[in-house]
């Protein structure tokens, strides 16, 4: 393509292709430089606008990025992207928040006032770390409807991730209240039972939880953890044991199962597990 634009340079349609061919590379500044060109060649052609905008966001100018994908709600192929959910995350970074709320109501089809549009935007603010934010839309939610389902789930995951412990624990019961089927609930109640000693009550939930579902690791090992820490450590190493046939490379499980035999006596798998553990930490940190 670049020969024949050495040739032509005015030739319909290269721009867009060249563009897109560099966006996919990820060189950034020479997809933003061909498809402006594109843009400008064809005002109204949908794709270059897309492209061009979501090079802006991934180049970290989602200011640029935002008057372009308004103009394109729709998502074509080549993009590799949903454009609609970059718009809102766009409005998020540059802390136009209801702007942010409107997209993501319209990207899950709820009016966008709704208890559930105020929800998503919790969500997606606290994936990008908007902690207070995130805490005032989840908050807004729960005022609008109480009985929402995962908007207590979400403010107990943020009150444990902010280290309030007692008010998660709260948030938690809450949703268990209204959505008592959703097993990770028990399972966060359970951490958040762990973090202030209350082991009882959180083997209680992780055994509910994994009840539930059979298919995570998380309620495992937590409860491998909460065993260990019982001093039943048969019963930790069986938890544990189920844990690492789940997911083998998981170098916490191993670790918590060193730890788990050392407090057995058992020094030779101890230090097996122990080693095990350092090696897929240090595999799993050569390649992020």
């Amino acid at each position: 393509m670049q020969t024949l634009e050495a040739r032509d340079p005015t030739t319909k349609g290269l721009a867009l292709e060249l563009g897109t061919a560099f966006y996919k590379k990820n060189d950034l500044p020479k997809a933003i430089e061909y498809l402006k060109k594109a843009t400008a060649e064809e005002p109204g052609n949908g794709e270059a606008s897309q492209l061009l905008g979501l090079s802006y966001y991934l180049g970290g100018h989602p200011a640029e990025a935002i008057p372009l994908l308004e103009k394109v709600q729709s998502w074509y192929p080549r993009a590799n992207v949903d454009a609609a959910y970059i718009l809102g995350i766009s409005y998020i970074q540059t802390k136009d928040y209801e702007h942010a709320r409107r997209s993501f109501g319209k990207m899950f089809d709820v009016p966008p006032d709704s208890a559930a549009s105020y929800l998503f935007t919790a969500r997606m603010l606290l994936r990008q770390e908007y902690d207070p934010v995130a805490e005032e839309y989840a908050q807004k939610a729960a005022a609008l409807d109480p009985k929402l389902p995962l908007v207590h789930f979400l403010l107990g995951e943020l009150y444990i991730y902010k280290s309030r412990v007692p008010e998660a624990i709260t948030e938690f019961q809450k949703e268990l209240a209204i959505n008592p089927g959703h097993a990770e609930t028990y399972y966060k109640l359970a951490d958040a039972y762990s973090r202030v000693q209350k082991f009882e009550d959180a083997q209680r939930l992780l055994q509910r939880s994994i009840w539930l579902d059979a298919t995570s690791t998380g309620p495992y090992i937590l409860m491998g953890k909460v065993l260990e820490k019982k001093g039943e450590y048969e019963l930790a190493v069986r938890a544990l044991q189920k844990a690492a046939s789940m997911d083998p490379n998981n170098p916490t499980t191993h670790h918590l199962l060193g730890q788990a035999y050392r407090d057995m006596g058992k020094k030779e798998e101890a230090e097996s597990e122990l080693k095990l553990a350092e090696e897929l930490r240090t595999r799993q940190d050569s390649h992020p």
